[in-house]
């Protein structure tokens, strides 16, 4: 259970961080849509491990094999199966590990409700996983080709970005490492995060996102809100700790007259608080919303735990790991919105039959 994501654009994932390979399944893909299998893989290699020095050194191509479901540049409307080897384990790093329970890792709820854990990296609940979701995700941006998908890092720390969005330049995010599209924060960020790693420590962040083009209509009252399928999505994602949209907590502190979005002529709204999204569905206007992605658990200082008989220990980090996650986060939160959209918009489809 809760290997699948998505009704009718379907993803379900396999694999573990340290086992043979990590993979996917991906049905309900409409048929006869052009795939740029190189595109895929630079999505891919944008979330890879080891691509600069603020981020794990574990060194895994993740080259993508696809097995079934495109052929000659073209989806054929059946299941899409695809590969990523792993290659660069280092498992007896995990050694110390195999009866004690990390601080704020999953080892401890997953052996009480298994009864087993592979501890290895994590085994399933690595962040590993994600590749997986990059990948499907990037055969929907492809998909959803007249839909831009823009995410980008707005805060590291206590360093920011402004929060006026409209007025970013989207070409600046790959410009750096830590992948903030302002490049005097950019580099602000990039020492701190340096700093923290000398330090053997790890620090948070947050991930923003921008679609733009989204066709008026999408989203499914009364539970299934758009904002509550992106919610979902979100939080899906590994080390996530928050998700607002549109106004999200600012909100509370505005009064109806200045949150209103009111509408102009043509349909569109003067100001965007609701962040793209009414009553659940979305309305013509730019989606925005923050992720909220909490300092990686694993860090080069002791710390207090307990073993698998409940004794008292100490435990202390081993291995490559990232100081701050957020820059390789970039490609998963773009990929997690254009699943959603596109699943949303397949079913918002089937209103027609």
């Amino acid at each position: 259970m809760g290997n699948n994501f998505g009704k009718i654009f379907r993803l379900t994932t396999f694999g573990e961080s340290h086992g043979k390979a990590i993979g996917g399944i991906i049905d309900g893909c409409p048929a006869n849509k052009e795939i740029d299998l190189s595109k895929v893989q630079l999505d891919l290699d944008k979330r890879r491990p080891g691509q600069s020095k603020i981020v794990t050194q574990r060194k895994e191509s993740d080259k993508v094999e696809f097995l079934s479901g495109i052929f000659d540049g073209k989806t054929t409307g059946t299941p899409i199966g695809f590969i990523i080897i792993n290659k660069d384990q280092k498992s007896k790093d995990y050694d110390h590990i195999k009866d004690i329970f990390r601080p704020s890792h999953a080892d401890f709820v997953y052996q009480k409700k298994y009864g087993i854990r592979d501890y290895r990296g994590g085994g399933r609940s690595s962040a590993r996983e994600t590749a997986c979701r990059v990948v499907a995700g990037s055969i929907a941006k492809q998909i959803l080709n007249e839909i831009s998908f823009n995410a980008f890092v707005s805060k590291v720390g206590n360093i920011k970005i402004s929060s006026d969005f409209s007025k970013i330049n989207f070409q600046n995010i790959e410009k750096n490492p830590v992948r903030c599209p302002d490049l005097k924060k950019a580099e602000e960020m990039e020492s701190l995060i340096k700093a923290v790693r000398k330090d053997g420590d790890t620090i948070g962040g947050i991930v923003s996102c921008v679609i733009k083009n989204v066709p008026v209509g999408i989203g499914e009252p009364v539970f299934d809100k758009l904002h509550a399928e992106l919610g979902k999505a979100m939080l899906s994602i590994n080390a996530v700790k928050g998700f607002e949209f549109g106004s999200g907590f600012r909100g509370v502190e505005m009064r109806g007259s200045e949150h209103n979005d009111q509408y102009k002529s043509d349909e569109s709204t003067k100001t965007n608080n609701s962040g793209g999204i009414q009553g659940g569905i979305s309305n013509g206007m730019e989606i925005y919303f923050n992720v909220a992605f909490k300092p990686v658990a694993t860090i080069m200082k002791n710390q207090k735990t307990i073993d698998k008989a409940g004794k008292e220990t100490n435990i202390s980090g081993k291995g490559r790991h990232d100081p701050c996650v957020v820059p390789r986060a970039v490609p998963i939160v773009e990929s997690m919105a254009a699943l959603v959209i596109l699943d949303m918009i397949l079913i918002n489809n089937s209103k027609n039959l």
